[in-house]
């Protein structure tokens, strides 16, 4: 009993002492945190470097470049303190003092881009006007600082990292993220909430959320510092008062960060679908239009018509002057009102009043900056100078290229799409080539290809789709004037 009792007690001792505080739990695991937290910026930079559209119509497509830069650049700071003890060991003294400064300029270059962020957002609404310049001037400052006031007369290079460091942080982190908070929730509210996608509103909210907290535990807790506030609130004394070092808390807010954008990144997708969308609606209406042209010119045009020889056939067996005669030129007259209103009509559902000729609306399609984001949009004119299509027969064929082009950008997962222009025999031929998924072996005519054909025939041409599993090819072969 006695050596059972010993054993307990000795392995209850061995217990305890196995057991480990929390601060030494995250002390044994700092290297961990620090590369965590540093991937965590890296992977919203890498994520808007790879997913935001340049070519965007929204603002904010414009502002993300200086989020992505903070990002890496903050990611790189972090894993200075990683990477510069490992090598501390192979290289100089000079060599390591020098990465320690790189690593500092780093931090204040981040943060510079991250105050940037906010102004870029803001600067839409007239807001950030007296923002220009500010994110450059408060950098400039912070390097005069550092450099020739504080360098020459602080005792060791410790210190003076920490004090540079601190100023980094209050100067220009703690204003720039606060900056982007705001900013972010007024894009969120003014320019993303009219596209009726709240999902995403509220992740931008949330993101904003998240950057105010960092400029908070970012931009007021520096390491030790010998002035005020670094005196009171610093790492060191956050540390003792939560257990929990401040670079945990900041690992956890970047990670909300850097989930919220990424999921806010849709909106981009929301854009390119509204987009595709348009164009096919704008298809599909020009398609009606012509259907009632068509419907006027052979249905009620023709009836009508058709009416008044009946009525000039009963004149001429009418008496002059009686009231048969008198009834039937009213009803001349009625017919005659008639046809000129039909025609009024059809000529208003075929007109065009900002017409774009052929090769000039071809050019304006491939510079739209829309489509660059989404497809490498490639136009190549081969065609004398002196050919031209009348206004209503490019207005078909420009139908029909703004037809197959949605088609490709909605179904073929196309990156590239070349449009060519020639003459061939002494007709138009224009082809529009992808490299996306290629034309189905069983495929089935939707309205679009209807349409496109349908166009074609009425230009006096022929349509042709084909392609395999290398891309699809659609070529329209017209004549240039109407075949009488």
């Amino acid at each position: 009993m006695e050596e059972k009792a010993d054993g307990r007690a000795s392995g209850t001792g061995e217990g305890r002492q196995s057991v480990i505080t929390l601060r030494e739990l995250f002390a044994l695991n700092h290297d961990v945190i620090l590369f965590v937290y540093g991937l965590v910026f890296f992977v919203l930079g890498l994520a808007i470097a790879l997913q935001s559209r340049r070519y965007s119509r929204l603002e904010l497509a414009r502002s993300l470049s200086w989020l992505a830069a903070f990002g890496f650049a903050h990611a790189l700071h972090e894993w200075g303190d990683l990477f510069i003890p490992l090598q501390a060991n192979y290289l100089s003294p000079p060599v390591v003092q020098l990465l320690n400064v790189l690593q500092l300029l780093l931090l204040a270059v981040s943060f510079a881009c991250l105050f940037e962020f906010g102004a870029a957002l803001l600067r839409p609404f007239g807001r950030a006007r007296r923002l220009r310049g500010v994110s450059a001037g408060l950098l400039l400052a912070w390097l005069f600082v550092i450099f020739f006031v504080l360098l020459p007369f602080t005792p060791d290079l410790l210190t003076w990292r920490h004090i540079a460091n601190a100023l980094a942080r209050y100067c220009i982190g703690f204003p720039g993220g606060l900056l982007a908070a705001y900013g972010l929730r007024q894009q969120a509210l003014k320019r993303i909430a009219p596209l009726n996608v709240p999902h995403i509103v509220n992740t931008l909210r949330v993101a904003g959320v998240a950057l105010g907290l960092y400029a908070v535990l970012a931009g007021l807790i520096p390491p030790p510092v010998p002035f005020f506030p670094g005196t009171i609130v610093n790492a060191q004394t956050f540390q003792a008062l939560t257990q929990v070092p401040p670079l945990v808390f900041r690992s956890l807010i970047g990670l909300m960060l850097t989930i919220t954008i990424i999921r806010a990144l849709e909106v981009f997708d929301v854009e390119t679908a509204r987009l595709i969308e348009g164009m096919e609606q704008r298809q599909i209406l020009a398609g009606e239009r012509e259907r009632l042209g068509r419907e006027l010119h052979d249905g009620a045009i023709q009836t009508v018509y058709t009416a008044g020889l009946l009525v000039e056939s009963a004149q001429r067996l009418a008496e002059p002057g009686t009231a048969l005669a008198a009834r039937l030129d009213k009803a001349m007259t009625v017919l005659n009102d008639a046809i000129k209103d039909l025609r009024h009509s059809l000529g208003e559902l075929r007109a065009d009043p900002a017409h774009t000729p052929l090769l000039e609306a071809l050019e304006l399609l491939a510079a739209d900056p829309r489509f660059h984001s989404l497809i490498d949009l490639q136009l190549k004119l081969e065609l004398p100078a002196a050919r031209a299509l009348s206004p209503v027969r490019a207005d078909h064929a420009l139908a029909i290229v703004n037809e197959a082009l949605s088609n490709t950008m909605r179904h073929a997962r196309a990156t590239q799409v070349k449009i060519t222009a020639r003459e061939v025999d002494g007709r138009l031929q224009l082809t529009m080539q992808d490299n996306g998924t290629g034309w189905p072996r069983e495929p089935k005519p939707g309205y679009g290809l209807r349409n496109m054909r349908d166009r074609a025939r009425l230009l006096g041409g022929e349509l042709d789709v084909s392609g395999g599993g290398k891309g699809t090819t659609v070529t329209l072969n017209i004549p240039w004037e109407d075949e009488r």
